[in-house]
């Protein structure tokens, strides 16, 4: 069974850049439609004019993930601009501040709930009434491999992809007999802008020092886990979190 998803209406949230773009031009190149959804229209469009110039179908959409109205609205474009939905990766998020717990900032903390869980929440909220209404579908939600460990100065964050575990696990649950499967995926240190354009040599060096392979991964990697758990390859796969990390949890 090939990984074929023409005929299939996707969103993708984040999908300007790194994980988000490469799980977007993997899904228009396998045939979906993808709503190519980021917090700033600009680059998403620029996504979608590559894809379309390789000849797959995109569109863009501006969205803040935390805001449940600007949600519900990028839902129903897609189903409008596609006929339906049938596929979701939910991968926007941010890191946060860089603090213990006893010097937290509390507007840092709460932004980052906003966008990490609640932001998710709101995705879910919207995508499966249109995933119900389209006759079932798959979900992917980006978690982290801080979704199962701790990281000292990362509480917001940690916090967050550990309770996207339950949410995830809560929907497959309660829309498994309505042929919706919602799974997590959990990147270690990824090779994406957000890492590259912030931190010197030295410092991306490190980071590949902890993983047991002995580097960083590719969105590339992470985008074959999740397509492959969006496809009907993974029928029976619902309600489970999967790693993809270089070892780094298994230490």
């Amino acid at each position: 069974m090939e990984m074929d998803f023409e005929g299939k209406a996707a969103i993708v949230t984040g999908a300007a850049s790194g994980i988000g773009a490469a799980i977007a031009r993997e899904l228009a190149e396998r045939g979906a439609a993808v709503l190519v959804a980021d917090l700033e229209d600009a680059p998403a469009s620029a996504l979608v004019d590559e894809i379309r110039a390789s000849g797959g179908t995109a569109e863009p959409c501006a969205v803040d993930v935390a805001q449940a109205d600007q949600v519900e609205a990028m839902v129903a474009r897609a189903v409008d601009a596609f006929g339906g939905l049938h596929l979701a990766v939910n991968n926007a998020g941010i890191g946060g501040p860089s603090a213990r717990i006893g010097e937290y900032p509390l507007d840092g903390w709460q932004k980052v709930i906003d966008v990490n869980l609640t932001g998710v929440f709101h995705c879910l909220r919207y995508q499966i009434p249109a995933m119900q209404a389209s006759g079932g579908g798959a979900i992917v939600n980006m978690s982290s491999i801080l979704g199962s460990v701790g990281f000292a100065s990362a509480g917001a964050y940690v916090a967050a992809k550990h309770a996207l575990q339950g949410l995830t696990r809560t929907a497959a649950l309660e829309y498994a007999r309505e042929g919706i499967r919602v799974n997590a995926v959990g990147p270690a240190f990824i090779d994406t802008p957000l890492l590259s354009k912030n931190l010197d040599a030295d410092t991306l060096a490190a980071l590949a020092g902890l993983h047991p392979v002995g580097r960083i991964g590719r969105p590339e990697e992470v985008s074959a886990l999740t397509c492959f758990l969006l496809s009907e390859r993974a029928s029976f796969v619902t309600g489970s979190y999967h790693l993809v990390d270089g070892a780094f949890t298994a230490q």
